[in-house]
């Protein structure tokens, strides 16, 4: 199992310098990765960074670490734009970019307020779409495709990233809900959460809750293929987490999280946990 911190791109982290800096203190500390967030509003007045300069200002300090994308709503990007952005730091990290990707929470304010797209299926068809814009323009030969949501003649975009065949992407899920799960099977990895859709509540992460959702993937995709799984829980059940099937370990910080920010800096600084 592998190990990365996972952070916002709003408050105490929006200024991409102080951001760098932190990249350095994680990569001497031993971790293998660090996930940002992609928000654009979570409330007015809040401060926010732009999640692809911060990880850029990272990658320009650090040589090791794995910069991951955490997850950035597809639907809320036009495809093309984030083609350019995701292979120009994929060139900038020499092959260290991760890219995650889903339909974009919360809908309010972040696509009510510009008038995006409110309806979770519709964007989830915006996400599969656009999946297959970004990776069709990613392989750097002429490439068009027409769709319901998107619409392009035919276009030539180089340079191809410095990772082959392409970046790896990872897809954001909600479990038990399928179609999430059954998108990410068809790509590299999988960032799970667990949540009853019908109470509107979180569930905890359990390795007997993991367990059901990598026996889904196992019906829609072969695991013994390289794939990812990456999620967080309670760390006296890392191992049982790991024998599971996850591969990465997200250690993360949100205001209310119930950390001091201090405490987790300290805890991040003194380096990665350790399978029992």
């Amino acid at each position: 199992m592998k190990f990365s911190v996972d952070v916002p791109n709003f408050g105490v982290w929006s200024d991409p310098r102080r951001f760098a800096e932190f990249a350095t203190q994680v990569e001497d500390a031993g971790w293998d990765g660090l996930s940002v967030w992609d928000h654009i509003l979570i409330e007015d007045g809040l401060e926010v960074a732009d999640p692809w300069v911060m990880l850029s200002a990272a990658a320009m300090v650090t040589e090791r670490i794995k910069l991951m994308m955490l997850v950035t709503p597809i639907p809320r990007r036009h495809p093309w734009k984030l083609a350019r952005e995701s292979v120009s730091l994929d060139l900038l990290s020499e092959g260290r970019l991760i890219l995650g990707v889903g339909i974009g929470a919360p809908t309010d304010p972040e696509f009510t307020r510009f008038h995006g797209p409110e309806d979770l299926r519709t964007r989830a068809d915006m996400l599969d779409e656009g999946l297959e814009v970004l990776t069709g323009l990613w392989s750097g030969e002429p490439y068009e495709f027409h769709g319901e949501h998107y619409d392009l003649e035919q276009v030539t975009f180089r340079p191809t990233p410095f990772q082959q065949p392409r970046i790896p992407i990872w897809v954001a899920a909600q479990w038990p809900r399928k179609r999430p799960v059954r998108r990410a099977a068809r790509w590299d990895g999988i960032a799970p959460i667990f949540y009853d859709a019908d109470a509107e509540d979180w569930l905890e992460s359990t390795p007997e809750r993991l367990r059901e959702l990598v026996a889904y993937l196992r019906q829609h995709r072969d695991l013994d293929e390289p794939f990812d799984i990456a999620l967080g829980g309670h760390p006296d059940l890392m191992q049982d987490f790991a024998d599971a099937g996850a591969t990465w370990w997200r250690d993360g910080w949100e205001p209310g999280c119930g950390w001091e920010l201090d405490r987790f800096l300290e805890y991040v600084f003194n380096g990665p946990p350790s399978l029992s």
